[in-house]
């Protein structure tokens, strides 16, 4: 997959692997990144499907609907990319934690769905359910941060706080900052993330 990595300079602070909205790139989250945790290394991929010019993580077949039997495959595609990105640089496997938004939340979020230890914490931007009807691996080990907003057009609050219910009851702590901007990711709630952050893995 085609990506950036920075190496930061705490080598103990979590790696921050970034996930980028549709029709976005593997730069659009550095400044996120640096907000975050400007001391830790940094891991930012790009998706590998085109939606109209547009790159993105999986296909969807319309919008809010996923194209699920090709999110499975695109998430055993950026999980395998982690192994081997472990290795190439070196990096823990079990002290990565993701931040994405939107597209790039949701495909954070399915690893998460698919695979016990995929992340030591995630902080989705905007996130929406990304399957139903699965069961989740055990996460009672795992921080959860969600940025929502309450007028969401994209994810309703109540998709939000559905996501919510799956991630608890597998046991993930999960954290939900609301905004009222919409599906953007304000200034506001990147400075909650990087709160959060702080508290959960900089102590």
């Amino acid at each position: 997959m085609k990506h950036i990595f920075e190496k930061g300079a705490d080598s103990k602070a979590p790696t921050l692997v970034l996930f980028h909205g549709t029709g976005g790139t593997e730069h659009d989250l550095l400044p996120l990144a640096n907000i975050i945790s400007p001391e830790s290394s940094v891991l930012s991929l790009r998706g590998n499907v085109l939606e109209h010019g547009m790159p993105r993580f999986f296909k969807r077949l319309a919008e809010g609907v996923f194209d699920e039997e090709d999110l499975i495959s695109r998430t055993k595609e950026v999980y395998d990319f982690l192994e081997q990105a472990a290795d190439e640089y070196s990096l823990d496997r079990t002290n990565l934690v993701a931040v994405g938004y939107s597209n790039g939340a949701n495909i954070a979020g399915s690893l998460l769905f698919h695979y016990k230890a995929a992340w030591k914490g995630a902080i989705l931007h905007h996130p929406m359910v990304p399957r139903r009807g699965i069961e989740l691996p055990g996460l009672s080990d795992t921080p959860i941060f969600i940025g929502a907003g309450t007028n969401d057009p994209i994810c309703s609050p109540q998709e939000t706080e559905e996501l919510n219910k799956l991630l608890s009851e597998a046991g993930a702590s999960v954290a939900i900052h609301w905004e009222h901007f919409g599906h953007q990711l304000t200034a506001s709630e990147a400075a909650a993330a990087a709160t959060w952050f702080r508290e959960q893995f900089l102590k």
